[in-house]
This record gives structure tokens, C-alpha cells and sequence, in this order.
């Protein structure tokens, strides 16, 4: 259950670092309010992570799925550049998450 909540904890980081940028400084409120909610929603599963996981992974495993879903997004929505080596560095970061995983 540890695992799956920090899952569902690092994509409602994407959720609320993608609505900051949609909010236009909080200007907007339908991005503001789900930034609110997405923000509220990662803190609540990443809590419920702490229970079963160490804080140290907890925090590096949430940390890097926000990272490069958030850059993922800003790629394929806000036309960020997607050079070779950027993308190159986003995997090398997906598999230290997955090497996380795989330590006791």
C-alpha cells in the first residue's frame, strides 16, 4: 500500500506543479483550485507512504516522479526542449527511482 501511495502522491505532485503553471501567478482560479487540491491530495499519500517507507526514500522516490512527469509535461504541453541528453538524463532518473524500489 506504501508504494502504491507515494505512486499516487508523485503524480499529484505532477498534477500541482502543472496547475501552478496553468494559474498564471494564481490569477486563474480553476487551475488555483486544482493546484490546491493536487497539492493537498501528494502531502496526504506521501503521509500515508511514511508509514510503511523510509523518509529518505520517500522523499527522493516523490521528488523524482515529480521531476520527470514534470518535465514530461512540459515537453509534450508547453513545448519545452526535448534534446537527446535531456531526455537521456529523465530516464537515468527513472532508474534510480526504480533502483529505490528494488532495495530493502
Amino acid at each position: 500500500m506504501g508504494w502504491t501511495a507515494l505512486l499516487l502522491a508523485g503524480l499529484c505532485e505532477i498534477g500541482f506543479t502543472t496547475c501552478l503553471q496553468l494559474s498564471d501567478g494564481f490569477r486563474k482560479t480553476w487551475p488555483t483550485l486544482f493546484f490546491v487540491v493536487f497539492t493537498i491530495a501528494s502531502f496526504l499519500m506521501m503521509s500515508r507512504a511514511l508509514e510503511t517507507i523510509p523518509l529518505g526514500t520517500v522523499y527522493a522516490v516523490w521528488t523524482g516522479i515529480g521531476a520527470v512527469g514534470t518535465a514530461l509535461v512540459g515537453i509534450v504541453f508547453f513545448r519545452e526542449s526535448a534534446t537527446p541528453l535531456r531526455l537521456g538524463l529523465l530516464t537515468a532518473v527513472v532508474g534510480l527511482i526504480i533502483g529505490l524500489r528494488l532495495v530493502p
